[in-house]
Formats: C-alpha cells, structure tokens, sequence
C-alpha cells in the first residue's frame, strides 16, 4: 500500500501541508504513521478524501451552473488571456492545475475574460492518459 506523507498528500490536494495536519488532527481525513514514525496517509484513503473534496466544491457551484454533459469541471482564477484576430487562449489556474483553453476571440470577448476573474473550466476529452510518476 502507498503512503503519503502530510506534505505529500497536502501538495497532492493542493492546500497546505498546515491545513493537512489541522484536518487530520480534526478527524476529518484518517492518518498513520509511516516507517520512519512520521505521520502519513494511505493512498486509498487520501484519494477517497480527494473525492469527497471534489464533489463538496462542485456542490458549490452546482446552484450556479445550468446542466450540461461534461462532468470534469475546475474553478479557479483566470490567470493570462492572448487574443488575436480570430482566437484566444486562456489559462486558468484551478488549484495547483493549469488549465489552457483555445477558443474564438468573439467567446472570449462576450464571457469578458480578464486575468483576476474567477471562472469554471469545463474539461469533456475523448482520451486521457495515466502516467506513474518514477520513484524518489
């Protein structure tokens, strides 16, 4: 079995490895310790966690979006928009994901798309890829 330890599972989550330790000290995420004595979580229960913060934040917003199919969606914050005649690209930054969308400048130019500006990234892909990270 995969433990992580605070910080790892912290960074995994994207908050800090201070937020980590108050949740678990609350109860509120199960840990143990590792076999150096360091406090720890088991990766089936940190991605059980990850799950459950997943579905609290899209309840968030779920009164302020109007049903679709697409199911991955990211809040956060827009960070850069490039425009030119025909298109623009936007990056939003939703937690420790970047986000790069490509659409039509006119779309961007309605939703007024500005750095600062808090937006939803919807994601529907045909493909994704699973990469495992090689060891430490």
């Amino acid at each position: 079995m995969h433990l992580f330890r605070i910080r790892e599972a912290a960074d995994l989550l994207g908050i800090s490895d201070d937020t980590m330790r108050r949740w678990a000290d609350a109860g509120r995420i199960a840990t143990t310790t590792d076999a150096a004595g360091r406090r720890a979580v088991e990766g089936p229960v940190l991605a059980r966690f990850a799950e459950e913060l997943a579905a609290e934040a899209a309840q968030l917003h779920a009164d302020d979006l109007a049903p679709a199919s697409l199911r991955n969606r990211f809040t956060g914050l827009v960070t850069r928009v490039v425009k030119d005649g025909v298109m623009a690209q936007v990056e939003v930054q939703c937690g420790p994901h970047r986000l790069v969308s490509l659409l039509s400048r006119e779309a961007a130019d309605e939703l007024g798309l500005e750095p600062g500006m808090l937006a939803v990234a919807a994601v529907k892909a045909t493909n994704v890829s699973v990469e495992i990270p090689r060891p430490r």
